[in-house]
């Protein structure tokens, strides 16, 4: 099995704080999350803590967005670490991390997923799923970095 991470980083006007919220609450994912938008009848499932470690999220749908859960591990001021698995399409287990830094003009936020993949799905990632991930990674990061401005 072979390792891979993807990370994006974009700089946002807003102190660290304001970006966390975003982040450590499934709740508010849904107005930045690039997969939220592609499917108007997905079902959401919430349990554990409301927010921060334990905090739990589950979905169910179309093609477009599959089905998965996710746990936050472990929330500081400065990272999040999520347990990411996906059920459909695909079966895999990932993490997912964000970290941020504080910088002059407000924050740097890092989003970064790392997992394994079987000899069939590197390839597939290579010549699909990195680019994508890339890309809904950077839309998520502007409508956060939208959010947290504005």
């Amino acid at each position: 099995m072979a390792a891979f991470t993807q990370t994006r980083t974009t700089a946002i006007k807003a102190d660290a704080a304001a970006i966390h919220k975003l982040l450590n609450d499934f709740h508010q994912w849904g107005a930045w999350s690039p997969w939220e938008k592609l499917d108007p009848q997905l079902q959401r499932q919430f349990a554990g803590a409301e927010q921060g470690a334990g905090a739990k999220y589950s979905w169910e749908g179309n093609k477009k967005v599959g089905s998965g859960r996710m746990e936050i591990t472990d929330s500081t001021a400065d990272r999040i670490d999520i347990d990411l698995e996906f059920i459909k399409p695909f079966k895999a287990s990932n993490k997912t991390i964000f970290e941020l830094k504080p910088t002059a003009g407000g924050t740097e936020l890092s989003w970064t997923m790392t997992g394994k993949r079987n000899l069939a799905m590197e390839i597939a990632g290579k010549l699909f799923f990195d680019k994508a991930i890339a890309k809904d990674f950077d839309k998520g990061l502007a409508d956060i970095k939208q959010l947290a401005e504005g």
